[in-house]
């Protein structure tokens, strides 16, 4: 074969990531607070992108449940679809249509159906009844607030303040050091041993138990605070793992002390405080905000909901683009233009795609599991992302990106949208199979019901579970004990003898 230069046609199917199809990709798996973040970074960026404030209707969105949707689907809070065979909005997009769709024209996504309401935005002005101007003045005082405050006083050698603003640093929420002694020792240049003095003189601060490295040494911080710490008590707390077993007879001859007093120290143990920083300012827990709402129809079925208050309401503004773009000199800035414009239609097809796909995922769910819905835990099914994706005609990553991050409000309380998807247990005769966490609820019922005479054995409680058509494992029945926290039979059958 002779080697020269030579021209070949070939064809290929290849999938190109476009910028915009990753950003699609993107929007599916962000939850509400990640999504109203980039779209207000993408407000920042792009000028023809603008912020559309809809204000609530009393009366009218929300409490609704057998109303229609709104002839505008612009101006609608909420995305409604009925279990009943047929739904108000068509939810057949797909990730997959995206790939191969053109770029979008100057007109398209700047009509109805554009807009995704999120309520009021929550600004408050000077003159409202709700502005705190206390609230703005003021906020509690953080745990190294406290120990600064405390190392200015009580720490005069320049050397120890410098040791302990780092030891400080290294301190968590909760009160414990973390961290090496000898990275702080490196960067003070000085030794570990007088950066160990300093920690010792830092162990005195309030509140006791602070700059602990374990929790024994918590506890026996707090317990030389109340002159308690003798050398019985010392061997108590330095055999927490028997405590924690409430191994009696272990912690009498560790500690050389008889039952009664081995019970009393217990009980002091008890009575401290494992986490002593928490009593200080820390951030807040967010509250859980659902992206979607499971409803009961009065007249039956089930009502899906997209949370409006999730959904960024974001417009293209056609008349500031006309009036700039009919100004504009330059091939650079027409340019500009043109590109900001197909950004800004298509993160408002992106947008409403997302909304359309949670919507339809989120119903399948629901169809699924309605039997849960109905009757609680123990008659929800196994579920996979497949069955999903086979139902509603997408891809099972599409439907795992979906499901990512986000939460569905039910009637029995709201869950992750990934609670639905679980593993099957077989059955013991062949009929249905189970899922793993109604198994789970069912290992959890059978513990709870139990008395001191009759504690369960893993064993005992396969033999009932198979006895209800479940044909499971006992390592099995273990491993989901174990991870509910419940101890063993025998640690049962003996903390159930010492409360009676």
């Amino acid at each position: 074969m002779a080697i020269t230069p030579r021209l070949e046609l070939r064809q290929a199917q290849t999938l190109v990531m476009t910028p915009q199809l990753q950003q699609a990709i993107k929007l599916l798996q962000l939850n509400n607070i990640e999504l109203a973040e980039f779209v207000e970074l993408e407000l920042e960026q792009n000028p023809l992108l603008e912020k559309r404030e809809v204000e609530a209707k009393a009366g009218e969105e929300g409490d609704n449940f057998g109303g229609d949707v709104a002839a505008d689907p612009s101006t609608a809070d909420l995305t409604q679809i009925t279990r009943e065979g047929t739904t108000d909005t068509p939810l057949d997009v797909d990730l997959g249509q995206a790939m191969n769709a053109e770029e979008p024209s100057v007109g398209e996504g700047m009509g109805n159906g554009d807009a995704f309401s999120r309520g009021k935005s929550g600004s408050t002005s000077f003159d409202s009844d709700d502005f705190d101007f206390e609230s703005t003045t003021s906020r509690e005082e953080t745990l190294q607030d406290h120990l600064i405050a405390q190392l200015g006083v009580d720490c005069d050698d320049i050397a120890d303040r410098m040791i302990g603003v780092q030891l400080i640093d290294m301190v968590n929420e909760a009160g414990y050091l973390i961290g090496e002694l000898e990275a702080v020792a490196e960067s003070v240049g000085t030794t570990v041993s007088r950066v160990e003095e300093t920690l010792t003189k830092l162990q005195r601060f309030d509140p006791p138990g602070v700059f602990a490295r374990s929790l024994g040494e918590c506890l026996a911080l707090q317990l030389r605070e109340q002159n308690r710490l003798d050398p019985a008590m010392q061997a108590v707390v330095g055999r927490l793992d028997l405590v924690a077993r409430n191994d009696i007879a272990g912690l009498c001859k560790v500690s050389g002390q008889g039952q009664d007093d081995v019970l009393d120290m217990i009980a002091e143990i008890k009575g401290l405080n494992p986490k002593p920083g928490l009593a200080f300012g820390r951030e807040l827990a967010q509250t859980v905000v659902p992206d979607v709402f499971v409803r009961r129809r009065p007249k039956g079925g089930w009502l899906i909901e997209l949370n409006s208050d999730t959904l960024p309401s974001v417009l293209v503004n056609t008349r500031y683009y006309a009036r700039i773009s009919s100004s504009t000199a330059t091939e650079a800035d027409k340019s500009y233009l043109s590109e900001r414009l197909s950004s800004a239609n298509w993160l408002v097809k992106s947008l409403d795609q997302r909304a359309n796909t949670i919507l339809k995922v989120a119903t399948e769910i629901v169809a699924q599991q309605e039997a849960f819905l109905e009757h609680g835990v123990r008659l929800l099914r196994p579920l996979n992302l497949r069955d999903i994706a086979t139902a509603i005609g997408m891809h099972e990553s599409t439907v795992s990106r979906v499901t990512a991050n986000k939460h569905m409000a039910t009637p029995r309380g709201i869950y992750p949208m990934k609670y639905f998807f679980t593993s099957a247990i077989a059955s013991a005769e062949g009929g249905m199979n189970h899922s793993a966490e109604s198994v789970r609820a069912r290992i959890k019922t059978l513990i709870e019901g139990e008395t001191p005479d009759q504690v369960l054995s893993d064993d005992k409680i396969v033999e009932i579970l198979r006895s209800a058509d479940i044909d499971i494992a006992r390592r099995t029945v273990a491993k989901y004990r174990e991870a509910m926290r419940i101890p063993s039979s025998v640690d049962r059958r003996r903390l159930k003898k010492q409360i009676a």
